[in-house]
């Protein structure tokens, strides 16, 4: 006689242990939930698929996102900035929900996968906004289509190929530039979480006020996908072909307005002065008290001035 409760017990059991599988399978990207008015979408382009999100109306602006996060990095700008514009927010090859192929990863192809997104949905030009890899991606996109980028934003990392750029790639302290390969890709297989808390917590001024617990947990899920740290690796590996491409990008300066912001307790001056060799028409802005994680960990300051840059 209570063999059925038990069974139905069981039942359920097995049900939620079931749908958290399935939960925990799908792939961790911006999701239209966290945006309202956004949807999700994909594009085949350039020999790759890239997943992305769309809202908004007005002229469009492209929001790249860093290594050890994905498009879902820009939630805190994108109701704000879609009242004005029609905002595009991809994840890069190798992240989030965008396909991981073999190769592909220095910034000039990266930028090139952007741009055929980008002329998929409008043929207007675009403000391109990046941080940290991203904002790598977004100089090659403005440095290869110059009449198609209104408006440029570069966001705390640096530039390969530009200026004394060496004395940041070979610093000591940021050995995971350098750290690719099986061996690695063995070391950090499970422990994907270990290893981005070094960059989430070491890069920020103040590891309490910097990425969310929640979105910690999107990005090493995303990440820990097949293909997704090695992907990752190949960001850093390609290092010495984007300072090639870069050298040679830098030699036409780019007209269009650019804003870079830097933390003050990460990248500093460095980056804007970068800027300002490659670009006649730069607004430097150092955000004080913040680390590298600048919409995370500096929003009242980084948002209002983006926000007022991509307006005008």
């Amino acid at each position: 006689m209570n063999s059925r409760p038990s069974c139905v017990r069981l039942g359920v059991v097995l049900a939620a242990a079931l749908m958290a599988v399935l939960l925990a399978s799908f792939p961790a990207r911006v999701r239209a939930a966290d945006a309202p008015g956004f949807s999700d979408r994909t594009a085949q382009v350039n020999g790759t698929t890239i997943h992305y999100q769309i809202g908004g109306r007005g002229s469009p602006v492209v929001l790249l996102h860093g290594y050890a996060q994905t498009g879902h990095m820009w939630k805190p700008l994108l109701p704000g900035l879609a009242k004005t514009h029609t905002v595009i927010v991809p994840d890069l090859r190798g992240a989030g929900a965008s396909a991981k192929p073999e190769s592909g990863y220095d910034k000039k192809t990266m930028a090139q996968d952007i741009h055929a997104l980008v002329r998929s949905v409008t043929q207007q030009p675009a403000a391109v906004v990046g941080h940290d890899i991203g904002l790598m991606v977004a100089y090659a996109y403005a440095a290869q289509y110059p009449l198609e980028t209104s408006r440029l934003v570069l966001m705390d990392a640096f530039l390969p190929g530009v200026g004394e750029w060496k004395n940041v790639w070979l610093l000591r302290d940021l050995w995971h530039f350098h750290f690719y390969g099986e061996t690695p890709l063995a070391l950090v297989k499970g422990r994907e979480r270990t290893y981005f808390e070094h960059f989430w917590n070491d890069f920020a001024a103040d590891r309490t006020r910097s990425v969310k617990e929640a979105d910690r947990v999107l990005y090493t899920r995303a990440y820990a996908q097949p293909g997704g740290m090695r992907a990752g690796f190949e960001y850093f590996r390609a290092f010495e072909q984007d300072a090639r491409d870069f050298a040679g990008f830098a030699r036409t300066r780019l007209s269009m307005p650019v804003l870079v912001l830097t933390g003050e307790k990460a990248s500093g001056a460095f980056l804007i002065e970068q800027a300002r060799l490659v670009a006649n028409d730069v607004d430097g802005r150092v955000i004080a008290g913040s680390g590298h994680w600048l919409i995370d960990e500096a929003p009242g300051q980084v948002i209002p001035a983006l926000l007022d840059f991509l307006g005008k």
